[in-house]
């Protein structure tokens, strides 16, 4: 393998793949990245078993051929180069020479043929999605994904396409986040999977403001394709608990208030709690709200609000961190805040948008 390269066009690439590698693999081929030059393309793809990313980028190619090449020292050697030229040329016993102008590396690397192949998707069924969309979709339910890897089946995003419109669902259990979306480009059946959170995060990475994502399904395997990446990942196998059944109707006992205000002044109460007193305290008024804390040994804070609130005066528990997660990411100057009952979930919605999240005991 010979080829030419720009040191920048490179360096993007080795960060598109770079995000799933383990670095402390049980297999060390896992901690390397496949180079494979062939018809003026450079392809790179990393996985961990679970996913694999695959980007291509245009370079002069002076002789075809493939190697991998440890991930974190070849990505470091190419971030400390001049940007320029750069020549990659392989030759016996897998040796990888990386020159510029005035710089000449010689690493080692393994040979392609041990990289694991990634799944092989032909003659499948393609949906497409504007990648605008779904990354609005994925930034307003991910940050709901449950983390505990004994509740494996909430460890990802529900996918659920019915009836020309995409749903994604998220709970930890504590919290649920929902969005739906008409597809434009219709599809005649219905689809349900679970994406798992390490996907997510590489698909949130890539994707773009415009253009189209296409998905491709293949038994417990999904692709993801965004023009020069393409995100193969095994998905989530189970039931995903059914979500519908915790999204209450809408309710008149609703505060509205400044979503900006909201979000400052819980973030401030937040500053006293502790893992021990973690419910921010609401009370609500007559057009007002105050937000206070009091924590034991640490200290105490009362915060005023103007809003509108036309219901009985109640007080409520929450934990901040699950309001500011849902306050910094919506857009809208108002949100509006459904509660019925100190024990009863807090709801906010915003046009095809959900957020339920468990009050928590005060004191």
């Amino acid at each position: 393998m010979r080829l030419k390269i720009n040191r920048d066009d490179l360096l993007s690439g080795i960060q598109v793949v770079q995000g799933v590698i383990t670095p402390r693999s049980v297999l060390p081929i896992l901690s390397n990245i496949l180079l494979d030059a062939d018809q003026d393309k450079l392809k790179l793809t990393s996985t961990d078993l679970d996913i694999g990313i695959n980007c291509a980028i245009s370079v002069g190619i002076l002789e075809n051929g493939s190697i991998t090449v440890p991930a974190k020292r070849f990505s470091d050697i190419i971030k400390e180069l001049p940007n320029e030229e750069i020549t990659i040329t392989t030759k016996k016993n897998n040796q990888v020479f990386i020159e510029t102008n005035t710089c000449q590396f010689k690493i080692m690397g393994l040979a392609a043929e041990e990289f694991p192949k990634l799944p092989e998707f032909k003659d499948k069924e393609m949906i497409i999605i504007d990648q605008a969309m779904i990354k609005e979709m994925v930034a307003m339910t991910s940050f709901a994904v449950s983390l505990d890897e004994t509740r494996h089946i909430l460890n990802g995003i529900l996918f659920k396409i019915d009836d020309n419109h995409l749903t994604l669902v998220a709970t930890d259990g504590r919290r649920l986040a929902m969005i739906e979306k008409k597809i434009t480009n219709p599809i005649n059946k219905s689809i349900s999977i679970i994406v798992p959170i390490k996907t997510i995060h590489e698909l949130s990475r890539n994707l773009q403001q415009e253009g189209p994502l296409s998905l491709v399904l293949s038994g417990n395997q999904a692709l993801f394709g965004l023009r020069d990446v393409i995100i193969v990942s095994r998905l989530i196998e189970g039931e995903f608990p059914d979500y519908k059944q915790v999204i209450p109707p809408p309710s008149v006992n609703k505060i509205k208030i400044d979503r900006q205000l909201f979000l400052l002044a819980v973030r401030r109460a937040a500053l006293l709690t502790t893992p021990d007193y973690q419910a921010v305290k609401l009370e609500l008024f007559k057009n007002k709200l105050v937000v206070s804390k009091a924590t034991p040994d640490i200290g105490e804070s009362r915060e005023e609000v103007g809003a509108e609130y036309p219901g009985r005066e109640l007080a409520i528990g929450f934990n901040p961190n699950y309001l500011i997660d849902v306050l910094k990411i919506l857009e809208d100057d108002t949100v509006g805040l459904e509660v019925t009952d100190s024990e009863k979930p807090g709801v906010v919605r915003s046009h095809d948008y959900v957020y339920i999240v468990l009050p928590m005991r005060l004191g």
